[in-house]
């Protein structure tokens, strides 16, 4: 059995599997993808379905994904949760330049606030530590915002299980981001300090960027058979079933792949499969 939210920060409460506007950026996170409308489409439909996590970043885009959840979705619904990113600039489609001074997160969370059109952003991510400004300089920061309330929760992106126990001694930190799936689980040692700590893991590239939806892997696709589902709906029931803390927010910009996505939740893995995907 499998609970299907998780409190975010021990407050808000969330359902476990969210949305994630990565995919409505072009290549390289930058342009836009599609039609507009689709995209706005889409936003709307994942809020319809349930869905109370939107995950998005100041340089998606840059600053596309988090203009296209303000124009979907504001006024937004009291048990919406915005979570959005910042401490990396981008000055191309393959250029990522980490930003972790202190006057530039303010400024780049300022921003957001704007484009998202709200008072309090309920989770705002450190996309990446600088290692150039001391972590007692970033978790400051944005530990000031959280205090002026223009933050919720403080989230951090990418780290090390002793990159996290370090945070965690500055700041309250609410969740982690990181690479996590059912093909790449290097991050086990972080998960496990999520879950010691009562920390929101959101996993990036749940579905492997696409490889866990197409090819073939004979565990995966016997138990996807068995329960009449898509591979890659096996593969996101897989992480709500691997630790009641994993909140993973798949992305897509088709409304049929959001529908399959979503339906994820509601399938019910035996042991037999999960001893088979183990």
């Amino acid at each position: 059995m499998i609970v299907d939210t998780f409190r975010l920060g021990g407050e808000r409460t969330v359902r476990r599997l969210g949305y994630g506007t990565a995919q409505l950026a072009g290549r390289g996170y930058w342009g836009p993808r599609g039609e507009r409308a689709d995209a706005l489409a889409v936003l709307r439909r994942a809020v319809e379905r349930g869905v109370t996590l939107i995950d998005t970043a100041d340089n998606y885009g840059p600053h596309l994904a988090e203009e296209l959840v303000a124009e979907a979705l504001h006024p937004y619904p009291a048990d919406l949760v915005l979570a959005t990113k910042g401490g990396v600039v981008r000055t191309s489609d393959s250029a990522w330049h980490i930003a972790g001074r202190p006057e530039q997160l303010r400024a780049m969370c300022e921003a957001s606030l704007r484009r998202l059109r709200t008072e309090t952003i309920g989770l705002y991510q450190l996309h990446r530590l600088d290692p150039e400004v001391p972590l007692a300089e970033q978790l400051g920061a944005l530990e000031e915002l959280r205090a002026e309330g223009k933050i919720g929760h403080i989230g951090l992106d990418t780290v090390t299980a002793g990159q996290l126990r370090k945070a965690l001694a500055l700041a309250p930190i609410a969740s982690v981001q990181n690479r996590f799936n059912l093909i790449d689980r290097e991050s086990e040692a972080v998960l496990e300090v999520c879950e010691t700590n009562g920390l929101a893991f959101l996993p990036w590239f749940p579905l492997a960027n696409g490889a866990l939806t197409g090819g073939t892997a004979a565990a995966l696709d016997t138990v996807a058979a068995r329960h009449g589902a898509s591979r890659g709906q096996i593969a996101l029931a897989w992480l709500l079933y691997r630790s009641p803390v994993l909140c993973p927010t798949p992305g897509t910009g088709s409304l049929a792949h959001l529908e399959e996505n979503l339906d994820a939740a509601t399938i019910r893995l035996t042991e037999a499969d999960l001893t088979a995907l183990r």
